[in-house]
């Protein structure tokens, strides 16, 4: 499988570390672009973690492993429209031509079988 990272990325023991995305779409919901989801991601040694809000989320966390491009991650996050949902997701991270970074994630709903897709862009 060729790699969408370039080969630096994959030694990086830090490369998510305090960089902050926005989700510009998603299969599963509409995004609102003026108060797109937003995460903040931090990583140390391969272990991810974060926290994430906007849209129709109040509150969500992640936690998971980064090998080289690719993330495993299991979410939780409580709806403003109430309740709670949550799952696991792959991302494939991908540079952008200024240098920022994208990540192209599927993901399911715990208790759903449906695959959605949803792309997250670095902002600055």
């Amino acid at each position: 499988m060729t790699s969408h990272v370039p080969h630096a990325f994959h030694n990086e023991r830090h490369l998510l570390n305090g960089r902050r995305f926005a989700m510009v779409s998603s299969t599963a919901s509409a995004v609102n672009p003026r108060t797109p989801t937003e995460f903040v991601y931090e990583e140390q040694d391969g272990v991810v973690w974060g926290t994430y809000t906007g849209d129709t989320v109040t509150i969500g966390r992640f936690v998971g492993t980064r090998a080289g491009d690719r993330l495993e991650i299991d979410y939780v996050h409580l709806l403003k429209a109430g309740g709670r949902s949550g799952g696991h997701s792959t991302s494939r991270i991908e540079p952008l031509s200024d240098g920022r970074l994208r990540l192209v994630e599927e993901f399911r709903f715990a208790g759903d079988d449906k695959l959605h897709e949803s792309i997250c862009d670095e902002l600055r």
